[in-house]
């Protein structure tokens, strides 16, 4: 036998919704509510003047008592509006006793109660209603193939035309390597019968990668904005929702739209939230929606034939997670790294966000640049942003370099904070951090020291800030342990002058140990462990299991751990060591800056007696 429909769930609705109709129904009574009486009780209550209005049909008679009757005797079921039957075989002059009473025949017709329309209305009418609200519900909600929700299962990628405001690669600068990458596609979509009349295939997918603000959306934007093509722009983890299938229907929809705008750009941002690596964890029920999305990406990019002038474009900043099938030939075929710029390149970033912004005679592109080592193209927006900012406040006309200093300091070092210290601790935090600081102008090849400060700001009652003049790319195993001698700077200067230590130097002792961790284990910076790598890189994956393929052993562990302490003993001797042998110009930076709370780079030098290196060509 045949399960019926929609199952008890089904039926115990439509019951509820009948006791609702019911219910509903009884607040419409049927017949209005009149006291019946004999005809003869009516005869005497209008021959007793109690009648004020009577209206008849055939023999039925309804009227108004002027005041209310009891019937029958001594009950309760008294009203004054009543009905009574007068008998056919009656032959008593009413109509001329009613006149002489001074009652009023009306013309109204009889009270017979609800039509049949009126009563068909109210007994089925509520059920219909609400069956018709859960029909259109239901079909509002109803999505395509595999069940999914319509409205969830529509593509929500932001289509930018080219009416809308376009980006050009005028508006990218820095990345030059990346931006020539992508010149090809661009010409293809321009002209796509040169390329197909060679036999040759455009890339069907180009993947950017890169760490975060480096541009990747940019230069996306930037392709469509010259290939003058509709951009379906969105990220991938609006595809993904808890219903099983949305994501495949997303990206169906996705890429229906782009074929039917064709030639397009598809872009698909932080590719990673549904491109990982499948396999590498078990999914409730066994069906994963974001493995589903996945493959229906690769589906989707397998049918392309290449003629159809969709292209896709996908920024990530983690590839090396990202599942081999997305990064085989045939799917994302090209992959452009997007790295940090370089000192040029810093330079025409800046000069591109500063087109819109009034600039001071006293600053200079360049200077700016050579002090933003390691920021990315966002990181020198919100540097020129907060610039113009501190200008605002101060109401300058212009831009100057002091605005671009004090925003640098904000952004690096972190807000002062106007909070009240002991003189003991003032003068305690003035020697740590001429401590780092000496110790960074006496290392050979140790970054310049900028500023000395002993404001507080962030976390931190006092800051030394140290930067390169020059983009590095490799560290020699002597940078390392100069850097882990200058961390080392402040405590060891508390350790000089004060005979003991605090708990300033925390963040120090991270460092250094974390520096010191990966000259050991990663680098192959020491010759007890030697030249193999036996940590894991900020990439790979944690090892969860002891015994499992590259599980550092026990004897390594301590091995690495007894090689890391060396390393710092030896490093904190030296700084001591250096700090003792040049106690007279720990003791000169630390008055001036308890005299001036903050040293430039110049006076810094100047304090101290050092000579600043002369940076490199």
């Amino acid at each position: 036998m045949g399960r019926m429909p929609g199952g008890m769930r089904f039926w115990w609705i439509l019951l509820a919704l009948f006791a609702l109709n019911w219910f509903i129904v009884s607040q419409f009574p049927g017949e209005p509510e009149r006291l019946d009486v004999p005809y003869t009780l009516f005869r005497e209550q209008v021959t007793a003047g109690n009648v004020a209005e009577v209206t008849s049909r055939g023999d039925t008679i309804q009227g108004v008592f002027k005041r209310e009757v009891t019937y029958p005797q001594g009950s309760d079921s008294s009203d004054t509006e009543f009905a009574t039957e007068r008998p056919a075989f009656a032959d008593d002059e009413l109509m001329q006793l009613l006149i002489d009473r001074d009652v009023e025949v009306n013309a109204r017709p009889v009270e017979e109660g609800r039509s049949l329309l009126w009563t068909l209305l109210l007994s089925f009418g509520p059920v219909i209603l609400i069956v018709a609200l859960f029909v259109w519900l239901m079909r509002r909600a109803a999505g395509g193939a595999g069940g999914a929700l319509s409205g969830l299962g529509r593509s929500r990628a932001k289509r930018y035309d080219a009416t809308a405001q376009r980006v050009t690669f005028e508006d990218v600068a820095g990345i030059d390597e990346a931006e020539d990458e992508l010149v090809e596609i661009v010409d293809f979509l321009k002209n796509p019968d040169r390329y197909r009349r060679l036999g040759a295939g455009i890339p069907r997918g180009v993947l950017l990668s890169g760490p975060p603000g480096t541009g990747k959306t940019l230069l996306a934007r930037a392709v469509a904005g010259e290939a003058d093509v509709p951009f379906f722009s969105l990220s991938a983890s609006e595809f993904v929702e808890m219903i099983v299938g949305v994501g495949a229907s997303r990206v169906r929809d996705l890429f229906a739209q782009a074929k039917a705008a064709a030639p397009a750009i598809i872009f698909i941002d932080e590719l990673d939230a549904i491109g990982r690596a499948r396999g590498g964890s078990a999914s409730i029920g066994g069906n994963d929606e974001r493995e589903q999305t996945l493959n229906q990406i690769l589906t989707e990019m397998d049918g392309f034939s290449g003629s159809e002038g969709v292209i896709v474009l996908a920024a990530t900043n983690r590839a090396e997670i990202l599942d081999q099938a997305l990064l085989r030939p045939g799917r994302f075929d090209r992959r452009v790294v997007v790295n940090p710029p370089d000192r040029d390149g810093r330079a025409a970033i800046l000069r591109v966000h500063l087109r819109g912004v009034p600039l001071a005679d006293d600053v200079s592109v360049e200077q700016l640049a050579q002090s933003t080592p390691g920021m990315v193209g966002a990181d020198l927006r919100n540097l020129i942003n907060e610039a113009a900012l501190t200008a605002a406040r101060r109401e300058h006309e212009r831009v100057r370099a002091g605005d671009f200093t004090d925003a640098l300091e904000r952004i690096v070092l972190g807000a002062e904070r106007r909070i009240m210290i002991s003189p003991a601790e003032r003068e305690r935090t003035a020697y740590h951090e001429s401590g780092h600081a000496l110790l960074g102008m006496l290392q050979p090849g140790a970054d310049p020291v900028r500023k000395i400060s002993i404001v507080p700001r962030g976390r931190a009652l006092g800051v030394t800030f140290q930067a390169p003049d020059a983009d590095r790319y490799g560290y020699g195993a002597e940078y390392l342990r100069g850097r882990i001698i200058g961390a080392l700077g402040g405590r060891a200067a508390e350790r000089v002058v004060f005979g003991d230590i605090t708990t300033g130097a925390e963040s120090d002792l991270e460092q250094v140990t974390n520096i010191a961790r990966r000259m050991v284990g990663r680098w192959g910076m020491s010759e007890a462990v030697g030249p193999v790598s036996v940590l894991p890189g900020p990439d790979d994956q944690p090892m969860l299991f002891p015994g499992s393929p590259g599980t550092v052993s026990p004897r390594t562990q301590e091995l690495i751990d007894a090689e890391v302490r060396r390393i710092v003993e030896e490093c904190e001797d030296e700084a001591v060591r250096q700090l003792v042998e040049h106690r007279d110009r720990l003791e000169a930076l630390a008055r001036a800056l308890l005299e001036r709370e903050t040293l430039d780079e110049a006076d810094a030098y100047a304090v101290a007696g050092i000579t600043r290196p002369v940076a490199p060509g």
